[in-house]
């Protein structure tokens, strides 16, 4: 008599075999994510010690001639986040980097007091463009630094020669003068039917229909190149903490001031240091700029007169 209780009979080593099977396949694809998860945050972290450390040297006397990039293995986001908060406000860099074509986001945070990184809030890429320029208000202030994504070409069209001279120094392959092709994000002077476009009668960078305001010397006006590549909400915040910097200076400067008026020097700049100060840290924004430059214009001219005790 045949017994028929079952069409297919697993005998009870071949079932342990499947279920340990499971629970290794389960365990492997476990720690797999775990170990891709913390290769992509250690990965991160050396990123943004990598661009700490760039970004250190650009913080000294950088020429506005040259320039220098940074290459990541893996396709990154660099988030460019900028707050007010405290004497000096902060700037964070925060990383996220793609894994099996997914955007991973990491606790990483890169976070300093005394750099001003213009760029838009969200950069994409491999491999990143930087290059600094001195921002002078009168006295030096700060650097600005640029960051661009090398994949982002700019051309710039009916520039002064001056930007030309600045530009071919440069000679960075993202930066082109004339010549545009498709693609390019268009940068034009004295015209306004272009991507980005540049207003020296008014000052300001208008994009997006947005007028993101700069001033007009020459050392100033490189808050031109950071209009350019930044999105509002960098800009605004930047010039607010550069500001904010120029408000604290002016009070070392006033201290100073007061111990060499003290020694007979003449002409003495403790009310007009005082005025800067307080114009530039309540600051409300970009529009603002043109009457703290009034103040700071007027400071360097005296400062400058002063043959016997300058300040700087």
């Amino acid at each position: 008599m045949k017994n028929n209780r079952g069409a297919l009979e697993i005998s009870f080593g071949w079932l342990f075999a499947i279920i340990a099977g499971i629970v290794v396949i389960f365990l492997a694809i476990y720690l797999s994510s775990k170990l891709i998860g913390n290769q992509q945050e250690s990965i991160s972290a050396e990123t943004g010690t990598e661009i700490e450390s760039l970004l250190n040297p650009l913080e000294t006397s950088f020429e506005s001639s040259q320039t220098t990039s940074i290459t990541i293995p893996t396709e990154t986001r660099i988030n460019n986040k900028c707050n007010t908060i405290g004497e000096f406000g902060e700037q964070l860099i925060q990383l996220d980097q793609k894994s099996f074509n997914k955007w991973v986001e990491t606790d990483v945070n890169v976070n300093f007091h005394n750099k001003y990184l213009f760029s838009n809030s969200e950069i994409t890429g491999k491999k990143f463009y930087i290059f600094s320029k001195s921002f002078n208000f009168p006295f030096k202030v700060a650097d600005l630094i640029y960051i661009i994504p090398a994949t982002d070409r700019y051309c710039f069209v009916n520039a002064p020669s001056k930007i030309i001279k600045e530009l071919s120094e440069l000679n960075q392959s993202n930066l082109i003068l004339e010549d545009c092709e498709d693609g390019d994000i268009k940068v034009c002077f004295g015209t306004s039917k272009c991507d980005i476009n540049v207003d020296f009668t008014s000052n300001f960078v208008k994009k997006n229909n947005t007028k993101l305001y700069f001033t007009d010397d020459e050392d100033s006006m490189n808050l031109m190149y950071a209009a350019i590549f930044s999105d509002k909400a960098v800009y605004e915040c930047q010039v607010k903490r550069l500001m904010m910097r120029t408000g604290k200076i002016s009070s070392l400067y006033l201290n100073k001031e007061i111990v060499i008026h003290e020694k007979g020097c003449e002409d003495n700049l403790g009310g007009d240091l005082g005025t800067l100060s307080e114009l530039a840290e309540n600051l409300n924004g970009s529009i603002e700029l043109e009457s703290v430059k009034i103040s700071a214009d007027n400071i360097k001219i005296k400062n400058s007169a002063r043959t016997e005790c300058p300040l700087w």
